[in-house]
């Protein structure tokens, strides 16, 4: 009985945590003036493979790993992908 409550426990607390680093890396996204919508997957891509983007979007200060789920998220929901997220739809 105690293994199904730690199993139900840790699924509930990864299933809040999970939805709540999403909800931060939207809010990320936001505060830097990045819309998901604005952009095509393939300008996604170029804006992070390029130092010059990077600088004007204000990305260098973030690590490694902000900036690749960041990236994801953008790619993710482009205006050319499955799960647009653009004004108006």
């Amino acid at each position: 009985m105690i293994n199904l409550k730690y199993i139900l426990f840790t699924i509930l607390i990864s299933i809040f945590s999970s939805s709540l680093y999403a909800n931060n890396i939207v809010k990320l996204a936001q505060d830097l003036h990045l819309y998901p919508g604005t952009k095509a997957i393939v300008q996604w891509k170029r804006v992070f493979s390029s130092k010059r983007h990077l600088n004007r979007y204000k990305l260098t200060n973030l690590s490694q790993e902000t900036r690749d789920k960041l990236k994801n998220y953008l790619i993710k929901h482009a205006i050319d992908s499955k799960q647009p997220i653009v004004p108006g739809l």
